[in-house]
């Protein structure tokens, strides 16, 4: 209103007073829209600020702390009762709370101290070789009367010792044979040399057991060639990174039929999880980011399967699954829609990376981390409920419980989704959650189907690690080559099988090796095979005994 001592004019022309009318509507639209704008950059200001937060907590915690998804809430719960702990402790013990040892139902807990040695695997199974350590002549002499002392006893103690790998030469001698008779008489002397075994190698100077060791210390304990090539100088016998990595290629082409037997065997498993990394590719000034996919098959067809790739188009996945029409267990990554657009593969989604995108968002909105994960573990829970149950029993297990807490989710999310703004971190994970609702829901339809894809994810890490140690590969042929070669070591680590046995066996027999035989070499039924003869040998042992 306003004042009452101000004079207000206002014009007796209706064209006069609706053009004033129209200014202050104009005017006061202005400032409605500027309110708006005000409102909106706001807004803007604080998702935006909330979004470097949300980062900052995803960089430090990638730098600085634990792998593990956990909700920041908690820590912050068990720092004060660590803090609680230790203020209770400082304070002085009241000598009448303190239990009499007389008083018969209270009895103090007394934490023992476990005595003697540790118990080390195995230790029975050592070989065993004996040093005696006797008096000599001189110090056998009784230095009381000087006669020599006799032995009484003995004492023993025990001690681990390990020594170092070295090189050895081994000449083979081919000796030639020839009929002296036929050759007297001017015939021909029939020169016959003995054979000597294949090598993996043709004409090479490396031989089995070499080659596996530095397959296994390469793809199985991820040591790059230069620092195999600083060991093997250091026991005598310098070799080459250049030559290893040569030899490693030539062990991957003659194993590629074993490796393409294994990827047959992996695409006929009900389930195949997958995942990939970046395995950069050396070029002329940088390195190209080509890709290292992995295909896990379910326990029916127990391997493990890498397939390296120029670049993350679907044209990898999709070629590699051609002939595939059942589940297929993977990340929200795009490219897998169209590997199943258009056949039969059921694509199921990952929990595990929920769960990450909701604490990734904590700091946002913490309440509704908070309750999203609690739903989250109700139905980890469930899992490790069921996870030594056969297929029917989880699933029926499931149904009664994993389904009911998937209803309350979905309806928990909706309605989150309408207290957030659109680009609200936490709206962002809710998102996530709704697109991919149905592949997330596959589990509780089949009880086949994992609630996660960890298993595929936990084989991606030695493939980071060995790109953290060697950096890069060469050429495309070098990423064929890792991928055969650390199928083979993922897989023997899989059915808990020392890779370098199973691949001095392996290089040893493949040169002259049938295909039809090329089924008994599979890791598992390798150890199958091993296990039944190492208890042929025991039985033998038995009976000679």
């Amino acid at each position: 209103m306003p004042p009452t001592d101000a004079l207000v004019v206002l014009p007796d022309d209706s064209d006069a007073l609706k053009a004033v009318v129209l200014a202050l509507l104009a005017e006061r639209d202005w400032e409605r829209l500027r309110a708006v704008e005000q409102q909106q950059r706001a807004d803007d200001l604080y998702l935006e600020n909330l979004r470097l937060r949300v980062e900052l907590g995803r960089l430090k915690k990638w730098y600085y702390g634990p792998r593990v998804d956990r909700l920041q809430t908690e820590g912050d719960l068990a720092q004060l009762l660590l803090g609680f702990a230790e203020a209770m402790d400082r304070k002085p013990i009241n000598p009448a709370d303190v239990p009499s040892l007389a008083e018969p139902e209270e009895e103090l807990r007394r934490v023992k101290r476990r005595k003697g040695r540790r118990r080390i695997a195995d230790f029975e199974n050592l070989p065993v070789t004996m040093r005696v350590h006797e008096l000599s002549a001189e110090q056998r002499l009784c230095p009381c009367c000087g006669i020599e002392r006799k032995e009484i006893g003995q004492e023993q103690s025990w001690q681990i010792e390990y020594f170092p790998g070295h090189f050895e030469r081994i000449q083979h001698v081919r000796k030639k044979y020839a009929c002296p008779a036929c050759g007297a008489n001017g015939d021909n002397p029939r020169i016959e040399t003995a054979a000597k075994p294949e090598t993996a190698i043709d004409k090479g100077l490396a031989g089995p057991g070499l080659l596996s060791y530095i397959v296994t210390s390469k793809f199985n304990d991820y040591l790059p060639c230069y620092r195999l090539e600083d060991i093997f100088a250091r026991q005598g016998f310098e070799i080459s990174r250049a030559t290893q990595s040569v030899w490693c290629g030539d062990v991957g082409d003659l194993a590629e039929p074993l490796y393409k037997l294994m990827g047959n065997e992996v695409r006929a498993s009900h389930v195949v999880a997958t995942d990939d990394t970046i395995m950069p590719m050396l070029r002329t000034g940088h390195c190209a980011k080509a890709r290292m996919w992995v295909y896990v098959g379910d326990a029916a067809h127990p391997y493990n399967v890498f397939d390296f790739t120029l670049s993350r188009g679907r044209d990898g996945p999709k070629y590699f699954l051609k002939d595939y029409g059942q589940v297929l267990l993977a990340d929200a990554y795009g490219g897998y829609d169209g590997v199943v657009a258009g056949n039969a593969i059921v694509r199921a989604g990952c929990w595990a990376h929920l769960r990450r995108k909701i604490i990734e968002a904590e700091k946002a909105a913490p309440e509704i981390a908070q309750e999203a994960i609690a739903l989250v573990r109700a139905l980890y829970a469930v899992e490790k409920q069921g996870c030594n149950a056969s297929v029917e029993d989880r699933l029926r297990l499931r149904q009664e419980q994993s389904a009911p807490v998937l209803a309350e989710l979905r309806e928990k999310l909706f309605d989150w989704k309408e207290q957030l703004l659109p680009k609200h971190p936490m709206a962002e994970a809710i998102k996530y959650a709704l697109g991919h609702w149905e592949e997330l829901n596959v589990f509780v339809a089949d009880g086949a189907v994992a609630i996660d894809n960890n298993v595929s994810e936990r084989e991606m890490k030695r493939i980071v690690l060995n790109r953290k140690n060697s950096l890069f590969v060469g050429n495309a042929r070098g990423g064929r080559t890792a991928a055969i070669l650390a199928s083979l070591t993922s897989s023997c680590r899989r059915h808990d099988i020392d890779p370098q046995l199973y691949l001095t066996q392996l290089l040893v027999n493949l040169p002259s090796l049938r295909m039809s035989d090329l089924p008994d070499w599979l890791p598992d039924r390798w150890k199958a095979a091993q296990n039944v003869r190492l208890a042929g040998f025991a039985h033998e042992r038995e009976l000679a005994q």
